[in-house]
């Protein structure tokens, strides 16, 4: 330790190293016990009495903001190692806030093709509008005057944001997700056993795909209705929705039967 280092110092040096010990300790003495997404989906997976199965999870909606992320650490290291300064940091800048305007779109409404087709109309129309009464260049020089500059560490942190919002969403599906057979459905709320299987008469899945430049990100809802009204639906923003609607249709067509084993024989 460094001479001037005070106790006060010393103590807050050590608490990280603290957590990560008392971490480590609850991992040893837990883990036969902890039923995480991926654990339950390697037993499924060994299962021989189950062919066909699904497990997801719901995804924070900030996992749409995909392509912001990628903007931004574009932009982060177009300034980093170009430096551009004037117009150019206002091109960087511009370009970064186009494409999170367009992320903040697939976040806050359902846009769907005939909705997207009404906008661009309406677009197109209005822009003619003004090109008709001489306003278009002075919109656009409009936008042009926003100058919209950022250093590369404040896009470094943008980005830093969301993929800390979307990774702690996948630490949490880790332990509060759905898993689907063809003869139940466990929902998991925990990091232990507990959770509800339900049979699979007494539930109904659909999946939506509505919001078409979502469905673009390759993300979709997965809704699981119950029999029983007394329990809300589920809807379960899923990745890769495809391939999941077509792993559903398999399990939802698959009637899996338990394995008896045949009595011993007998001998007179």
């Amino acid at each position: 330790m460094p001479n001037d280092w005070t106790v006060t110092k010393i103590v807050v040096f050590c608490v990280p190293i603290g957590l990560l010990l008392l971490a480590g300790i609850a991992w040893v003495l837990l883990r036969k016990t902890v039923r995480t997404r991926l654990r339950v989906a390697r037993q499924l997976r060994d299962d021989p009495d189950i062919n066909e199965y699904l497990v997801v999870f719901d995804w924070s909606r900030k996992v749409l903001y995909v392509p912001t992320i990628l903007a931004s650490l574009t932009a982060g290291v177009l300034m980093l190692f170009f430096a551009p300064a004037g117009p150019a940091a206002y091109i960087v800048g511009g370009c970064w806030l186009a494409v999170f305007f367009l992320n903040f779109l697939i976040d806050e409404y359902e846009l769907s093709v005939k909705l997207i087709f009404l906008i661009l109309l309406a677009l197109l129309l209005v822009s003619l509008w003004l090109t008709f009464l001489g306003w278009l260049t002075d919109v656009l020089r409009a936008f042009g005057h926003l100058r919209v500059a950022i250093s590369a560490e404040g896009y470094f942190v943008i980005a830093g944001i969301f993929l800390l919002a979307i990774g702690i969403s996948f630490l949490r599906g880790l332990f509060y997700y759905v898993a689907i057979t063809p003869n139940y459905l466990n929902v998991q709320t925990g990091p232990t056993e507990t959770g509800d299987q339900i049979n699979h008469t007494e539930y109904g899945t659909r999946i939506d795909t509505g919001d078409f430049l979502e469905r673009l990100l390759g993300f979709g809802r997965l809704v699981v209705t119950f029999r029983d009204q007394r329990r809300a639906p589920l809807t379960l923003l899923v990745s890769r929705i495809g391939q999941k609607a077509r792993r559903l249709e398999a399990v939802r067509g698959t009637l899996s039967l338990d394995r008896s084993v045949p009595p011993p024989s007998q001998t007179e």
